[in-house]
């Protein structure tokens, strides 16, 4: 399978701009032959820092905005992943849409999200493209062992998990290194492909107002013993794309590594966490 991810620049609160540079990339996938392709967390929004901005670009997952996604984005191909503030009600939400030839197939909201105007998202679906299953996880969903794990269970060989990080240069390195320790470890730990689609900017991002930062982007894929197969060039736009073998299913024990140790030590996990013998 072709998996591939387009790191780019988003401006904030300019939908008609983000959509059409989509789209644009959206045709080369198509011309490469990639099966699935991811565009970065809130790009079609950008992600702004603040609950008055965040909700003046936000729109409904039934709105007219979606509609012209699926549109525009359903002559070509590729399934197509990629990120808005969602409205839900009087709810923000960070969510990635799914969608095939145009066809929302569904949508996943960010479990860990830190923005205090997000509401946290605890559903995770399974999408399936070509006979091989998919999870999608946004951004620092991606630093705890759950997500990607009930993915995992569910039988997804590849994850996909959309980033935007415009990090202070005082936490750059550190942050450079957490991250990529990180998804190594989800993808060696549950047997997948994990596909980390950053956002770029290039300069000051204007959707930060309490904030200034670099967005560097560094988007890769990993096999499942977590080696880098691509990545992207910093600082600039990118899009890149790798040709993968999904991952054969764990038998150990019988039932697989992360089931087993679910099953063996959940209940002592849970013990441990509430102070109990």
């Amino acid at each position: 399978m072709r998996i591939g991810h387009c790191q780019l620049v988003s401006t904030p609160g300019e939908f008609e701009q983000n959509l059409a540079k989509m789209v644009q990339n959206l045709g080369q996938a198509h011309e490469d032959r990639v099966a699935i392709l991811s565009f970065p967390e809130c790009y079609l929004t950008g992600y702004q820092d603040t609950e008055e901005e965040v909700r003046k670009h936000a729109f409904a997952a039934d709105s007219e905005k979606i509609t012209q996604v699926l549109a525009q984005t359903g002559r070509f191909d590729p399934t197509v992943i990629v990120g808005f503030n969602e409205l839900r009600g009087k709810d923000l939400y960070n969510t990635c849409l799914v969608a095939h030839k145009g066809q929302l197939l569904g949508l996943y909201s960010k479990c860990a999200a830190y923005m205090e105007f997000h509401q946290q998202g605890r559903e995770f679906p399974v999408f399936e493209r070509d006979g091989v299953k998919f999870g999608v996880i946004i951004c620092a969903d991606g630093g705890y062992i759950e997500p990607t794990r009930i993915l995992a269970l569910k039988g997804a060989k590849i994850i996909f998990a959309p980033h935007y990080n415009y990090i202070r240069k005082e936490g750059l390195i550190g942050h450079f290194m957490q991250v990529r320790a990180d998804h190594i470890a989800r993808a060696r730990e549950n047997g997948v492909h994990f596909v980390r689609g950053n956002n770029v900017a290039l300069g000051k991002d204007a959707a930060f107002i309490n904030s200034d930062g670099v967005g560097y982007g560094d988007s890769y894929i990993l096999d499942a013993d977590g080696e880098i197969l691509r990545r992207s060039r910093r600082h600039v736009e990118d899009y890149f794309f790798a040709d993968i073998v999904p991952a054969p299913d764990d038998e150990s024990w019988g039932v697989g590594r992360s089931r087993w140790s679910l099953r063996e030590f959940g209940a002592l996990v849970q013990a441990a966490a509430e102070g109990r013998d």
